[in-house]
């Protein structure tokens, strides 16, 4: 729990620092390439991990390899998280980030299951229509349920539209089930 209290405390003062700068779709960017690097180069990660090796040296070289790459925003926030011993949280920290970003632009991510993969022609067009549908901008993914039978559930902030024929063979048994007791 204290560790998504501190997720949600750095992301919130980055985005807000990022807002006050006018510099939101940059940091993000930039944070997204330095995780990427993170993730790509696991000796870098242990180093600015690393409890023995004293916060100067980790921040002497954060700035070599980022400086003049990355904003100064950004470089000053990681040596905040260095400074704080907060770097292994920098992943779920640049995830809370992008949630407040994506409420900013109206973006909302959902998932749509079919029983078999969906083109990306097909994922755009039921984007399109789930945007209309609820009045934001929606962002899908597909995942696979055989247990639908035929096609589709759709979930996005809470809210299911269920055009599966496994529904519909429900919602017709349901029927039934009144139309006897009736």
């Amino acid at each position: 729990m204290a560790e998504l209290t501190i997720d949600i405390t750095y992301g919130t003062a980055l985005y807000e620092a990022a807002r006050e700068t006018g510099k939101t779709e940059i940091i993000m960017e930039e944070a997204t390439e330095v995780l990427g690097i993170l993730m790509q180069e696991p000796d870098l990660y242990e180093f600015i991990n690393y409890p023995a090796i004293s916060a100067a040296e980790k921040k002497r070289a954060i700035e070599k390899i980022f400086g003049g790459r990355i904003c100064d925003e950004l470089l000053n926030f990681i040596c905040i998280l260095i400074d704080k011993r907060r770097t292994m949280h920098f992943e779920k920290i640049v995830k809370v980030y992008k949630k407040f970003l994506d409420k900013e632009e109206g973006i909302s991510y959902g998932t749509v299951c079919s029983v078999i993969p969906l083109t990306d022609e097909r994922l755009k067009e039921l984007e399109d229509e789930t945007s209309k549908l609820i009045g934001a901008n929606v962002r899908l993914t597909n995942e696979i349920d055989p247990g639908l039978i035929g096609g589709i559930r759709i979930l996005v902030e809470g809210k299911l539209i269920d055009a599966s024929i496994r529904k519909k063979f429900d919602d017709l048994e349901n029927q039934i089930r009144l139309n006897q007791g009736g």
